[in-house]
C-alpha cells in the first residue's frame, strides 16, 4: 500500500487524515478495488496511532461501502468512493494536503497562497 502519513501538527484529527488519504488513494487508483489493506492493528502500529483511531476510519469507510472486511480475507477496497462534485472534492482534498504540507514547513497562510499563485503563473502557456 502507498504510504499514509499522519502529521500531528496539521490541525486535522489523525483519523480524518488517514480517512482522507485512503479515500484519495482509492479515487486516484493507487488502491484499486479488491486491493488489501493492512489490518487495523498493523496500520495503527505503522502510524503510531491507537487501534481505536484506525478502527474508526475502517468503520466509516465500511459504512460508506468503500471498504469490506471479511475475517479470512481481511479488509479490502470494495468500491471507489462517490463524491458529488468529484472535481471539487478532489480539489478540496488536494488543498487540504497542501495546507498540511505548508504548515509542516512553517509557512504562514499568505506565503502558502503566494506559492500557489506563483506556481500558476509559471504554468501559464505563453500568449501568442
Amino acid at each position: 500500500m502507498t504510504r499514509v502519513l499522519v502529521d500531528p501538527d496539521s490541525g486535522v484529527a489523525p483519523w480524518r487524515q488517514v480517512r482522507d488519504q485512503l479515500v484519495h488513494l482509492i479515487r486516484v487508483g493507487e488502491l484499486a478495488v479488491g486491493a488489501p489493506l493492512p489490518s487495523i492493528r498493523q496500520l495503527a502500529r505503522d502510524l503510531g496511532l491507537s487501534v481505536g483511531t484506525v478502527a474508526r476510519v475502517y468503520r466509516e469507510l465500511e459504512a460508506a461501502g468503500v471498504l469490506r472486511t471479511a475475517r479470512r480475507n481481511g479488509t479490502v477496497v470494495a468500491a471507489v468512493p462517490s463524491g458529488g462534485g468529484s472535481a471539487a472534492t478532489a480539489l478540496a482534498e488536494a488543498a487540504a494536503g497542501y495546507v498540511a504540507s505548508a504548515r509542516a514547513l512553517g509557512a504562514d497562510p499568505h506565503d502558502a497562497v503566494q506559492a500557489v499563485l506563483r506556481a500558476y503563473r509559471d504554468e501559464e502557456p505563453a500568449v501568442r
